[in-house]
């Protein structure tokens, strides 16, 4: 009688392919799906899946995990929410190629763009490479819980080609551009998914500049394109300035020059709250550049949040709505509780109060009074509130100013309250524009952002928000668990070029799931002081994770992690299992 390494017994299998899910065994052995269905026999680790969902694991193509993979060997939130593969190297900002004398530089630009504070890199980065197949050797010299692949980010390599010329954005010379199209092979051969790039506006270092690759000529996408093309192919992921409206001809440079050179593109995709519908004009591009796609799916894809996109304000984070203001500037240095107390007398609110923000500071700072779309965040959180529970309507029913009622509420929970903001995605106050798109073949899930922006969001929860806001509790518009698990699967698994996982069937890598769906639930982030050097980020849990598993290894059951370590760096494309 064979004897499996694991076997989960009685589960209702969601195939992560779309199909209908149905009850059966999954077997396997070394670290592949070995059998689906009535499995006979034994196994050395049994796990009785009955009444449980049993799914693939979750790929996550758009995190930000270049230093926390370097300095940390679980990649939380993601892991605690089902993501077993996480794709690195977005925007186009990560921390190679770097030559010593550039240190400074890419913590500058990822202190700004990705709200990762200067000392945390500083402290947690050993730099021990300079190229970019140095840098994933690193990434692959750590145990960790779940995979990671990475994408060559396009402001690193610009520096690194060009110094100071690079950083002030001057125009790349030819032999720039044969440079960079050269350690592009060279990244893809050593494992790079594909190269990311970025021209948004708001991207800016910490220092206030625009990126190195804010405003690029065409030629310089191209020739980094065709770098990764000379090794055999990737992914261009680029991120358009969305919230102006001329970032079409940009996008559609991008488009093109993919087209000539033979490589998918995915780019985010945002939805204004208000205003002309910029979205819709991208997704006829979108169709149109996707005419003549084969049986394989569209070459361009969308990618999209299905939450809103926006900030966690608290006096724990990185913004408040009172974070610019001089009189809150001269107690933000106080411990939490102290704080809180002086912020409570009737002199100190006044003064706040009756204060005016300073000028500079974080871009996103502008949306920290955006009272329309600003809401308490409780537990469990609600990211589809009603616009009258917004800090809005809640003054205008107190008959207060919102900023006294956004004051109020910072001070709740003794001081450990939360507020979010819902810059975008949240058309006329509902996720139903979102409801629409996300049933789209050409527009991807993505965005979750997972480590970066550390103390504003803590959005890589997603996988979660997906199973219980869109396929359970949503009062309309829900999707089915067979529809949202493949748009956690096989869909970016196949945008990322990752074909040997994101399904359950023979010959599959082993990433699964058992979720009792009934218990799950999505908690309130909380503020951790568990970075390097004594950062603080904002950690999200969840119950209703029975087991998730990476190559047939249970990395956590009942949402706590065990000692398995089985992640690994993805190196490059991978084929479909034979």
């Amino acid at each position: 009688m064979t004897t499996h390494q694991l076997l989960i017994r009685g589960g209702t299998i969601v195939d992560g392919m779309g199909g209908e899910p149905f009850v059966g065994d999954v077997a396997v052995d070394d670290g592949v799906i070995t059998h689906v269905g009535a499995v006979a026999g034994t196994a050395e680790r049994e796990i009785d899946a009955t009444g449980l969902l049993v799914t693939p694991g979750f790929v996550d193509l758009h995190t930000h995990y270049d230093g926390q993979a370097i300095w940390s060997d679980r990649l939380t939130p993601s892991s605690a929410h089902g993501v077993t593969t996480a794709v690195m190297g977005n925007c186009g900002v990560g921390f190679a190629p770097c030559r010593p004398a550039d240190h400074d530089v890419l913590v500058d630009v990822m202190a700004g763009v990705e709200d990762i504070p200067g000392v945390v890199m500083v402290d947690g980065l050993p730099w021990h490479w300079e190229t970019f197949p140095e840098f994933l050797d690193a990434v692959s010299a750590r145990p960790r819980d779940i995979d990671v692949a990475a994408l060559l980010p396009h402001s690193p390599l610009r520096v690194y080609v060009m110094g100071a010329r690079g950083v002030d954005r001057e125009p790349a010379t030819p032999e720039d551009l044969a440079m960079m199209r050269k350690l592009a092979t060279e990244a893809v051969r050593a494992g790079a998914l594909g190269f990311a790039s970025s021209r948004l506006a708001l991207h800016k270092t910490q220092s206030g500049r625009p990126i190195p690759t804010f405003d690029v000529d065409r030629s310089e996408i191209e020739a980094i394109a065709r770098g990764v093309d000379d090794a055999g192919g990737g992914l261009i992921q680029f991120v358009p300035d969305l919230v102006a409206g001329d970032y079409q001809p940009v996008l559609q440079t991008v488009f093109d020059v993919a087209a000539e050179v033979g490589l998918p593109v995915t780019f985010t995709l945002a939805i204004g709250n208000g205003g002309p519908p910029f979205y819709l004009d991208a997704l006829t591009m979108v169709e149109k550049a996707n005419s003549n796609a084969g049986a394989d799916g569209p070459v361009v894809t969308a990618q999209i949040f299905p939450r809103p996109i926006g900030l966690v304000l608290g006096l724990e984070l990185s913004g408040n709505p009172f974070v610019m203001y001089p009189s809150y500037q001269a107690l933000s240095g106080l411990p939490l509780a102290e704080r809180v107390a002086e912020m409570r007398k009737p002199e100190v609110r006044e003064r706040i109060l009756a204060d005016a923000p300073a000028s500079g500071g974080h871009p996103l700072m502008f949306a920290a009074q955006a009272w329309k779309y600003m809401f308490p965040l409780g537990d469990p959180p609600n990211y589809e509130p009603a616009p009258s529970d917004s800090i809005n309507a809640r003054a205008a029913a107190r008959g207060v100013s919102p900023a006294e009622e956004a004051y109020d509420r910072l001070l709740d929970d003794d001081g450990h309250a939360m507020l979010l903001v819902a810059l975008a995605n949240f058309r006329d106050g509902s996720l139903d524009t979102v409801a629409e798109l996300i049933r789209r073949d050409d527009v991807v899930l993505g965005l979750g952002d997972g480590g970066a922006h550390y103390g504003m969001i803590c959005d890589a929860s997603f996988p979660t928000y997906m199973l219980t806001h869109w396929v359970r509790d949503r009062p309309s518009g829900r999707l089915s668990v067979a529809e949202a698990v493949r748009e956690l699967t096989s869909v970016p698994a196949r945008v990322a070029g990752l074909s040997d996982r994101g399904r359950i069937a023979v010959g599959y890598k082993a990433d699964l799931n058992v979720i009792d769906a009934g218990a799950l639930r999505l908690h309130r982030p909380v503020v951790k002081a568990d970075l390097p050097a004594g950062g603080r980020r904002l950690d999200q849990t969840a119950d209703g994770y029975v087991a998730t598993i990476v190559s047939g290894e249970v990395i956590a059951e009942n949402g706590v992690p065990t000692e398995a370590r089985p992640g690994r760096l993805v190196r490059g494309r991978q084929p479909t299992p034979a």
